[in-house]
């Protein structure tokens, strides 16, 4: 029986097909994990020390609605002439609409490759259980993932010391002010955080600096960054750059194929972006599911992202552009947000830290103003006063 075939069971895949039975599809929904266990979450793995995995449903949820769920299936081949998938097991299913959700795997540069990463339920396990009083954790890369690693290591009482090759933290994904609340309070909870170090070869217990510094550990974590999987993509023939190709409807350059969330390289607000968040990965997924079935809009969602390490909230909506100007605004409890407009004055990204909850409704409120292309009014949007609801109303 052919019908829609989804390749990976992450965030994107699993949202697309049931978003596939909440639109009223009918035909067979096919939806393939490379991974052994029910399909889930993946941001609280370097979030917190809780082995058992967070389930984005349940095992019964597939069955009820008539997905069938397939564990432990390795694509090996998309024949897009054919319309078909080959799995390592030999078997070979037939498609109508094939939607590709492989998401992305750990960046490990040259010399890196023996060091741990994190990005599966496998990785965590060998990782959180050994992390406790008295152990040495190196983490190579000042990123989200990175630091979150470190601020869970540091409450499990483990020694910690980040390398960062940049001049500061988090410089490709947040403005330096926040980067700098961060920093310190890194430096606080204890972490050794090191910038600017050059690492010239690393493995599971010990890192090799360009200048020579030989650095010992418990285990190193390798946190610089992941790498769209697109082999699958590239082999078929499809149309790859940093990611697989897509229009506004996740249409790949073939026929009846489409791709979405962390693997694919899709166009937002005139230019090309590839993203590696939990939401954009669930929107995307529904957005993909609405496209194979004759929904033709082009996605425009505002991009957003968070981090949470220690009692800090990080968050960004749209993509901020770190070599440009921003407007603050000083909210309680010394959190603050950072608004960026566009080269039309219009408000195109949102930055802020706090504690808690601290600067979520402003975020909020924000991503709103983004999408409504609201102008940025210097002096209104710095003056906490100045409730960001009435900006919204006006635009």
């Amino acid at each position: 029986m052919t019908g829609i075939v989804i390749i990976g069971a992450g965030e994107c895949g699993v949202r697309a097909a049931f978003e596939l039975r909440g639109k009223g599809y009918e035909g067979a929904v096919t939806l393939l994990s490379a991974e052994a266990v029910l399909p889930y979450e993946r941001p609280p793995l370097s979030k917190d020390r809780t082995l058992e995995p967070k389930l984005i449903r349940n095992e019964d949820a597939y069955g009820q609605a008539g997905i069938d769920l397939r564990l432990g299936a390795e694509v090996v081949a998309i024949d897009t002439a054919a319309g078909t998938v080959a799995l390592s097991g030999g078997e070979t299913l037939a498609y109508d609409k094939l939607l590709i959700a492989t998401g992305a795997r750990p960046r490990v540069f040259p010399g890196m490759e023996d060091c741990l990463t994190l990005r599966s339920h496998n990785d965590a396990s060998a990782i959180l259980p050994r992390l406790g009083p008295g152990v040495r954790v190196g983490i190579i890369g000042g990123g989200f993932i990175g630091l979150e690693l470190a601020a869970t290591a540091r409450r499990a009482g483990a020694g910690v010391m980040v390398l960062e090759a940049a001049p500061r933290l988090m410089g490709r994904a947040v403005p330096e002010e926040i980067a700098g609340v961060v920093h310190e309070r890194h430096l606080k909870e204890g972490v050794d955080i090191r910038t600017g170090a050059q690492v010239a070869s690393a493995d599971a217990g010990s890192v090799v600096l360009k200048d020579g510094t030989a650095l010992a550990f418990d285990l190193v974590i390798a946190g610089t960054g992941a790498t769209p999987n697109t082999a699958l993509a590239e082999a078929a023939g499809l149309a790859v750059d940093n990611g697989v190709r897509v229009d506004g409807c996740f249409r790949t350059s073939a026929a009846d194929v489409f791709a979405a969330g962390d693997c694919c390289n899709f166009p937002w607000v005139g230019q090309n972006v590839r993203l590696e968040s939990w939401q954009a990965a669930q929107e995307q997924g529904a957005h993909a599911a609405a496209a194979m079935l004759g929904d033709m809009t082009d996605y425009a969602r505002v991009p957003w992202f968070w981090s949470d390490q220690y009692d800090l909230s990080l968050q960004v909506a749209g993509l901020f552009d770190c070599t440009r100007g921003s407007v603050r605004r000083d909210l309680a409890d010394g959190a603050f947000v950072l608004f960026q407009a566009d080269d039309g004055g219009r408000l195109r990204a949102v930055a802020g830290v706090g504690p808690g909850n601290a600067i979520a409704k402003d975020i909020k409120l924000a991503e709103k103003l983004i999408d409504k292309g609201a102008l940025l009014d210097e002096a209104a949007f710095a003056d906490p006063s100045v409730n960001l609801k009435s900006l919204l109303r006006a635009a």
